[in-house]
């Protein structure tokens, strides 16, 4: 039996050895084989290297989703690089952040979001090239020399991943190749995928769901996937009633609108081998919902960018509602006392824990934030409160660290109070989630003025370039002060009661 693969190019190169004409991707009508990714992927290799790229060196890519992506991401792999996933929403501020603590030396970009891109290369001296999709790609690729690269090492970095954290500023997650290996490995195995799978994905790719688990997962399994720009609600319906999928991965926000959709429809598609939710809660009104309209049970599953996959509800026996089930294999979860870090019996809700292979190995550049975030025995705080049952099932129920989920996308309040405060006229501002009804949840932000005659439009013409749409808030309540405890805290839970109770 050959050893698993160092790295997920490694697993890409073997199946393309094994079945080169075999589809690996359709994008937007066109056809990938395993043979013509791989060509790309070396191609990508070759001209990093001969650009200049040493190994260990940090390459963006603030791209929306298309082949090219996956094979920048895969060929920076094979050139010893380390790949930045840039959310495509990212505005000025989270660029700047991201680009210099990373110290990117190339970024590859589109036109849409090179003139974003271009507001702050002023301020980046260490980034030396932003390759824009087209023309100066094909040029880029064209300069390629002979090069014959050998994959990474298990060992290598391979990713640093940006998650916001309480400080409202970005940490970097350092994933190395094993992690990313282990992590596929592990939902390969418990979501039974195999080469026989075709994979719909309108997921983002600079995400985890999109790129470590749906992208990553197809390679591994030597799969097909049909890779979309973006999710349409419309044209995905109609995809799946075309009957030739056996996976869909989605975030909640999707599953809502594919029932709405499927409520002004008279054909039902087949039922998917597998559907999956993350990123967010999935309410157990529209699991049930679901199931009746589509005639499948959602596998909803739990992870973050620090690890990958961390929880999964059954491929084979119950999936739950209102849970995320149990540990993937060869991983661990517990749940501990937020105040003595003591493992906590079955039913009480403290923070989860997670250990395992899978688990990333630190921040970039921040190892204050590493050391807090890891015990003597190598377990993970993932700041996630929750419980554990009996049978071992895991149920969410809440963010210690005041985390807003919209739309499968996190938000962290404090990053959106600290531009906020940059707007004349804000002298001070909470921001908190609401539940929403298609996005889980919507930020809002409460603001006291020290210019009356602020308004809400003119703060969220202040907001339109500095940061992403989803982090936006959908409201802005002005009041006349915000609650604070004896400390001079403010008191979040208050300030998001007052909202409810406004708008009720």
């Amino acid at each position: 039996m050959r050893a698993r693969p160092a790295s997920i190019v490694e697993a890409l190169s073997r199946h393309t050895e094994h079945a080169p004409e075999k589809l690996c991707l359709r994008f937007e009508g066109e056809w990938w084989t395993y043979e013509r990714l791989h060509g790309r992927v070396e191609t990508f290799a070759a001209a990093l290297r001969s650009w200049g790229l040493s190994s260990g060196e940090r390459v963006a890519l603030f791209l929306r989703n298309s082949p090219d992506l996956l094979a920048a991401y895969l060929g920076t792999h094979l050139a010893g690089g380390v790949v930045v996933p840039v959310n495509t929403q990212y505005r000025q501020v989270e660029l700047q952040h991201i680009f210099d603590d990373a110290g990117v030396r190339l970024c590859f970009t589109d036109e849409e979001r090179q003139p974003e891109l271009e507001h702050v290369r002023g301020d980046l001296p260490q980034l030396e090239a932003a390759v824009e999709l087209g023309e100066e790609l094909d040029s880029f690729l064209g300069a390629a020399g002979a090069y014959k690269p050998s994959p990474p090492r298990e060992e290598d970095l391979a990713v640093i991943a940006y998650t916001s954290g309480t400080t409202g500023r970005s940490k970097g997650a350092m994933l190395r190749h094993r992690n990313l290996v282990a992590n596929t490995m592990a939902v390969c195995e418990a979501w039974q995928w195999t080469d026989d799978d075709h994979l719909l994905l309108s997921l983002p790719l600079f995400h985890t769901h999109g790129l470590m688990v749906g992208a990553q997962g197809t390679f591994f399994a030597g799969a097909s996937a049909e890779l979309w720009r973006k999710f349409d609600v419309t044209e995905v319906y109609d995809a799946l009633l075309e009957g030739s999928f056996t996976m869909f991965f989605g975030v909640p926000t999707m599953y809502t609108r594919l029932l709405r959709e499927a409520a002004t429809r008279g054909e039902r598609p087949q039922a998917l081998r597998l559907y999956v939710s993350g990123s967010a809660a999935l309410s157990p009104q529209a699991f049930e919902e679901f199931e009746r309209l589509f005639g499948e049970r959602i596998l909803e599953r739990y992870g973050m960018t620090e690890t990958g996959m961390n929880l999964t509800n059954p491929y084979e026996g119950e999936r739950r509602p209102g849970t995320v089930g149990r540990p993937f294999p060869s991983q661990e979860a517990r749940v501990v006392d937020v105040d003595t870090r003591e493992p906590l019996p079955a039913g009480e809700i403290g923070e989860i824990e997670v250990r395992g292979p899978h688990v990333f190995v630190g921040y970039w550049n921040r190892p204050d934030a590493t050391e807090e975030s890891f015990d003597e025995d190598g377990w993970f705080s993932t700041g996630d409160l929750g419980s554990v049952g009996e049978d071992g099932y895991f149920t969410i129920s809440g963010r210690s660290k005041e985390l807003i989920i919209s739309g499968g996308y996190n938000v962290y309040p404090r990053e959106v109070e600290e531009v906020l405060k940059g707007c004349f006229g804000v002298a001070e501002v909470a921001v908190v989630g609401l539940p929403d009804e298609e996005f889980g949840e919507q930020v809002v932000a409460t603001v006291v003025r020290d210019l009356p005659e602020l308004t809400e439009e003119e703060v969220r013409d202040f907001l339109e370039d500095k940061l992403a749409s989803y982090k936006k808030p959908r409201r802005v309540v002005f009041v006349e002060e915000l609650p604070r405890n004896t400390m001079g805290k403010v008191l979040k839970h208050k300030v998001r009661e007052g909202l409810v109770e406004q708008k009720g």
